[in-house]
């Protein structure tokens, strides 16, 4: 007969006879291997950003930015009027936009470029990005080698910037070595708000274990998902806080909780209710003691509402919502960020007929979602959702285009730049990145994307970032320049 033991009692197995075998040796000599198994990492990373590798790093990324960069002959859009700017360059200090002087005006000691006429906006913000599992199959991410799954992420994050989108609001996933490789400038990729793992009940939307790893005992090992940082899976008030309280230690920008039900997964009904009114304000309090707040994946509107009641910030999805809780969110002043699931081309294809069924209800509440949203002017946020979908991922833009289907180009364009970026300012002193982003004014980080028309009028530019992005600037830093040369 063969027993399966965990980690903590693994000492049993060999008896107590041997000093080498006791659990505190044990443990010891994991600490060890663990160690090296890190550095091997780091090792084999550093060698990777040394060459080639990621998806070719644009030579202009590694070379200095320019101390002054005039950016001239230009139409503006601030990330907030819905007319394009004429008769202004933009002036860039080091990471920072520092004037709007006029057209032609001298500017001493500054590199220029001419941007021919083109459109100069902010820099594009998902508001909902897994930088860690988007590019990347869901059989992959749990089960292969977590490093694996960083270098395949850090790929995708150089396309990312690439794509136009200079930040992007991480809603779960281990991003926190990714973004500091990226905010130290050795590899390209956008800003990260950080949720860390997802925090899930067990059966919830972020347990991904497998109906053989079940039961749980004291004794058992965590699930690859735990181990990687995928997720986090707590029960009770206690456990809910531990959870969370882990996630703000590593540098989370704001939480991510499941509170609901979800098409993907296997084990948990879309009409699941997730975390009990105590286990949810046990999440809400611990990180509004650290000035920041909680995110909850919800469709439903009983869900929606607990989660509202219990001081959730901002509603991921929610399109089964009806519109008493639509009222209800925009009476708490709550954020909905939501998502075009539409059953279209870009959508995930199911086989199951239960997923396939939910999946259209989804979209057709996507469609109401967007009117009741509107009508009751709440605080609306765009993100794509992007999951296991290595092949979606280039349709990021494209996909967010969709919603001048229901608003007008410009207000889609500021809901992407200044909009999402409002929703980011909600991790308070939690925020990664100080200054304004999602907008062109002085004292605003230079997140800028130029394009050769007009997304105002032609909202697919940004759709097609590989034609019509000809200049994306991050943190001041050039990742890409077709204008010259």
């Amino acid at each position: 007969m063969v027993f399966r033991l965990g980690k903590k009692y693994q000492g049993l197995a060999h008896g107590f006879g041997c000093a080498c075998h006791t659990p505190q040796a044990m443990q010891a000599l994991a600490r060890v291997e663990a160690g090296m198994s890190r550095r091997s990492v780091l090792r084999g990373i550093a060698a990777t950003l040394a060459t080639p590798v990621l998806a070719g790093t644009s030579p202009l990324f590694a070379q200095p930015a320019a101390d002054r960069l005039l950016l001239r002959n230009v139409r503006i859009f601030d990330g907030h009027s819905p007319k394009l700017i004429e008769g202004r360059d933009v002036l860039l200090e080091a990471n920072r936009i520092v004037a709007l002087p006029r057209a032609g005006e001298a500017v001493s000691d500054a590199a220029v470029i001419d941007c021919k006429g083109g459109t100069l906006m902010p820099g594009l913000i998902d508001a909902h990005w897994h930088a860690l599992l988007a590019g990347i199959s869901q059989l992959a991410a749990l089960t292969a080698d977590v490093p694996y799954v960083h270098l395949v992420a850090a790929q995708e994050a150089e396309r990312t910037v690439l794509r136009g989108f200079t930040t992007v609001r991480d809603v779960g996933g281990p991003a926190f070595s990714l973004k500091r490789a990226i905010d130290e400038a050795r590899t390209p990729g956008p800003r990260i708000y950080p949720s860390g793992a997802m925090v899930s009940q067990t059966s919830g939307h972020g347990d991904f274990r497998q109906r053989y790893e079940v039961p749980r005992s004291p004794q058992t090992n965590l699930s690859h998902a735990e181990e990687a940082g995928i997720s986090a899976i707590a029960d009770g008030v206690p456990e809910v806080r531990r959870r969370v309280r882990e996630q703000l230690m590593l540098g989370a920008s704001q939480i991510k909780i499941m509170s609901g039900g979800g098409v993907a997964s296997t084990h948990d009904p879309v009409d699941s209710l997730q975390f009990s009114e105590e286990e949810t304000r046990a999440a809400v309090e611990a990180a509004r003691d650290w000035q920041t707040y909680v995110c909850a994946h919800v469709y439903t509107s009983q869900g929606i509402q607990r989660a509202l009641k219990c001081g959730v910030r901002s509603i991921e999805h929610g399109q089964l919502a009806d519109e008493e809780t639509v009222r209800m969110m925009a009476d708490a002043g709550a954020w909905w960020s939501i998502q075009p699931f539409l059953a279209d081309e870009d959508a995930n294809v199911y086989t199951n007929p239960t997923q396939i069924e939910q999946q259209k209800l989804i979209a057709q509440g996507t469609v109401r979602a967007l009117e009741l949203a509107d009508k009751h002017k709440v605080n609306l946020a765009l993100g794509t959702d992007i999951l296991f979908n290595p092949r979606a991922t280039a349709t990021q833009g494209r996909q967010l285009a969709k919603f001048a289907r229901w608003y007008d180009n410009a207000r889609v364009l500021r809901l992407l730049t200044g909009g999402n970026a409002e929703l980011l300012g909600l991790s308070g002193p939690r925020s990664p990145y100080e200054g304004p982003l999602g907008v062109i004014e002085a004292g605003a980080l230079a997140d800028i994307v130029v394009l050769d028309g007009n997304p105002l009028e032609t909202i697919d530019l940004i759709a097609d970032p590989e034609t019509h992005m000809k200049l994306i600037v991050k943190d001041g830093r050039i990742h890409k320049n077709t204008l010259e040369g």
